[in-house]
């Protein structure tokens, strides 16, 4: 009876979580560019593993195997390969959906040289999403190692493609995820739906994984304001007919209000479930202190170092050890505690009572049914918890041309504005270029430099316009330099145009010339006169200076003679009288 019991529970959990739940299936657009029969927009579903090319297009042309149809088998028995030679074209798989998991088709495809792969339905139905397997009924080692998009088609779709290849005609298509998550604003806002549960197989190792490799990225964005995240735990209720059983006391807290399920799906050894709710609850309430304290991003560092730290594996997945690293990152352990609150109280949690509410689906957004989900601007990602697929569609998130530099980065995108510029209006010799890269692509937008706008059409022509324009390449006029003195036909008070300076003629832009020689020569002429009468008025005045001291000299000496013996006249003999004895 017991064992009935435990069993009812559990087929209880995956009802309430998966048949009770609004699932929304995410969509791409998938355009046919030939032949002209097919040619239109059609949707499909965007398969949950693999990598989608969020906030781009791929294009490419489409080959339906003549064995091996529902690529269930490798390629390789049926020898036939989808490696492209050099300059052709990339090959989408068309494969019938049936008899093997969607992932293992995918895994072939991909093994076989495809680019995508497109899943005709075999049923008229509207579209659903193609999922990963149960972990206990496939091999989960090639899961994580699927790394081309794909999609599911409908059966009508799919049967007419088939009919064009069958009938020699090149059918080619545009897979575009454009507008597969909205991109408002120039701040992303995405939730990631998770458990602290470590014993769940691969599902639980991917995710943590994910934690640790995403988690620089992350936080990068969090401390700059570019995005705003929260973590998510999804929890059930027990059903009130099974609320006093042995199973749901060891999966559930509060009186069977917040339940998981047992992490080895044995209640007879290791931990229970109320044990995953208990810590998933912690690591709510971190986020909470956290995000109170200003540093939401510690979250990342918490759930990272408890996975190693407290692992089930090795019997710390407790509280001990949890307040150990709750410690060692710096917040208050009594705070989180007051979070937590009584678990074993008939009462409902203030938290976790929040964290149902979020599970349901609001607006574009399904119910969150499936762990690990990933939810940005209110659309459930789908394909590969991998950090490079999740940080390409979160950067598809943003408004274009609000992007980081983080998606930017050539591992995240192709800069179009050094292949010829993009296309876009340059001026070589200022270094100055209207091409804006952006992870969609690249814009042409005549830029700001220096706080001097440019206005134009970003293609063809792009000038410099306001009061400083001049101070910039002399605002995209003409300069040239005459008899050592350079000139401009960029005028400082105008806000815009070129006019020639005096003397000059032409458009002010190319060119400026036939500068007035004989107005040149006169002014130089002027100067040299100028000059002349200078010089000669200098030399005159210091001659007539210099005659008048010698005039006045000689009178000086004349004057002296008549007084007093000069130093040049002859001594006159004096006789003196003298005795004879």
């Amino acid at each position: 009876m017991r064992e009935k019991v435990g069993l009812l529970v559990c087929l209880w959990f995956l009802l309430y979580g998966s048949c009770l739940g609004r699932f929304v299936v995410e969509k791409n657009s998938l355009r046919v560019t030939s032949p002209g029969s097919l040619k239109d927009v059609y949707e499909c579903a965007i398969g949950n593993f693999g990598v989608p090319q969020y906030g781009g297009t791929m294009v490419g042309t489409v080959l339906y195997p003549k064995a091996n149809q529902k690529a269930c088998k490798s390629f390789e028995d049926v020898e036939i390969s989808f490696k492209i030679k050099p300059g052709g074209m990339p090959i989408f798989v068309l494969a019938d959906r049936g008899d093997c998991y969607f992932t293992l088709k995918a895994w072939n495809a991909q093994n076989a040289g495809a680019a995508a792969i497109l899943v005709a339905d075999d049923r008229v139905e509207p579209l659903i999403t193609m999922d990963t397997p149960e972990e206990e009924n496939a091999r989960a080692d090639y899961l994580q190692n699927i790394t081309i998009p794909s999609a599911l088609i409908s059966k009508a779709l799919g049967d007419n493609i088939k009919k064009e290849l069958s009938n020699g005609q090149m059918v080619n298509i545009n897979l575009d995820w454009r507008e597969a998550l909205p991109h408002p604003d120039e701040r992303v806002e995405y939730e990631f739906w998770t458990n602290s549960n470590d014993e769940c197989g691969p599902k639980c190792e991917s995710q943590i994984q994910f934690v640790k490799n995403f988690k620089g990225a992350a936080q990068i964005l969090e401390r700059k304001g570019y995005t705003q995240f929260t973590p998510h735990y999804i929890t059930w209720y027990c059903p009130d007919a099974f609320i006093l059983s042995k199973q749901c006391k060891s999966q559930c807290i509060n009186h069977g209000r917040y339940c998981a399920p047992d992490p080895e799906q044995d209640f007879s050894k290791g931990y229970d479930g109320k044990d995953v709710v208990v810590q998933n609850l912690r690591q709510v309430c971190f986020f909470k202190i956290a995000n109170e304290s200003g540093k939401p991003w510690l979250w990342w560092d918490y759930v990272t170092d408890f996975a190693i730290r407290c692992p089930m594996k090795e019997k710390k997945y407790t509280k001990d050890c949890a307040n150990d690293v709750i410690r060692s990152l710096g917040l208050d352990v009594n705070k989180i505690d007051k979070c937590i609150g009584d678990t074993e109280a008939d009462t409902d949690n203030p938290v976790l009572k929040a964290e149902q509410e979020s599970q349901m689906g609001k607006g574009s957004r399904g119910d969150v049914t499936i762990l690990p989900t990933l939810v940005i601007n209110s659309r459930q990602y789908r394909g590969k918890l991998d950090k490079g697929a999740v940080l390409k569609a979160i950067c598809s998130g943003f408004e274009e041309a609000t992007e980081p530099a983080i998606c930017l980065t050539e591992d995240i995108e192709t800069n179009e504005c050094k292949e010829n510029n993009g296309g876009c209006w340059q001026d070589k010799a200022a270094n100055i270029t209207a091409c804006r890269d952006t992870f969609r692509g690249r814009l042409c937008e005549c830029p700001v430099v220096q706080g001097v706008k440019f206005v134009g059409d970003g293609y063809t022509h792009c000038e410099a316009s306001g009061v400083l324009r001049c101070e910039i390449n002399y605002g995209g006029c003409w300069r040239g330099t005459q008899d050592g003195r350079t000139y401009s036909a960029c005028i400082d008070d105008h806000t815009k145009g070129c006019k020639c300076p005096p003397g000059f003629k032409g458009d002010g832009v190319k060119n400026c010339e036939g500068k007035d020689a004989n107005t040149e020569f006169s002014w130089g002429f002027v100067w040299a006169i100028i000059l002349g009468l200078a010089v000669a008025g200098v030399s005159g005045y210091a001659l007539y200076k210099y005659r008048i001291r010698r005039y006045m000299d000689s009178e000086i000496r004349a004057i002296m003679a008549q007084y007093m013996p000069l130093d040049n006249q002859g001594e006159v003999p004096q006789h003196m009288p003298h005795s004879n004895i």
